[in-house]
């Protein structure tokens, strides 16, 4: 299992064919509370960069985009219940949706964990 990181704060934990994504803690710390989630329909393609989910905050309404280009297998429907998961588990429980991927070669422009730690700092 790998975990990459985009510049706008998504994470993916890739396991075969398949990407796990989420947001980070860092996100989820500019966010502040999160009060509701809007999340992709399982089968929906999806490109890279396009927005695939919302989430809304105390604060502000943002966008989740997706990192790469797929097919929605699965949406996190705990997220749906209970939005503040989002915020005492970004990096776990708090998925947003599973894509099956699409492009292997469109990972290669994400950071891995050392370098996302630099782009935040």
């Amino acid at each position: 299992m790998t975990t990459l990181y985009t510049a706008d704060h998504e994470w993916l934990r890739i396991e075969g064919d398949v990407a796990t994504i989420g947001v980070t803690d860092y996100a989820q710390s500019q966010l502040g509370d999160v009060v509701f989630v809007e999340l992709p329909k399982v089968g929906r393609s999806l490109k890279k960069a396009e927005a695939a989910a919302v989430v809304e905050s105390v604060k502000a309404a943002s966008d989740v985009y997706a990192p790469i280009s797929g097919e929605v297998t699965e949406a996190n429907d705990a997220l749906s219940a209970e939005p503040a998961l989002i915020n005492s588990d970004a990096a776990g429980k708090a998925w947003f949706f599973k894509l099956r991927i699409a492009d292997k070669s469109e990972l290669g422009g994400l950071m891995d964990e050392a370098a996302y730690q630099k782009h935040i700092a």
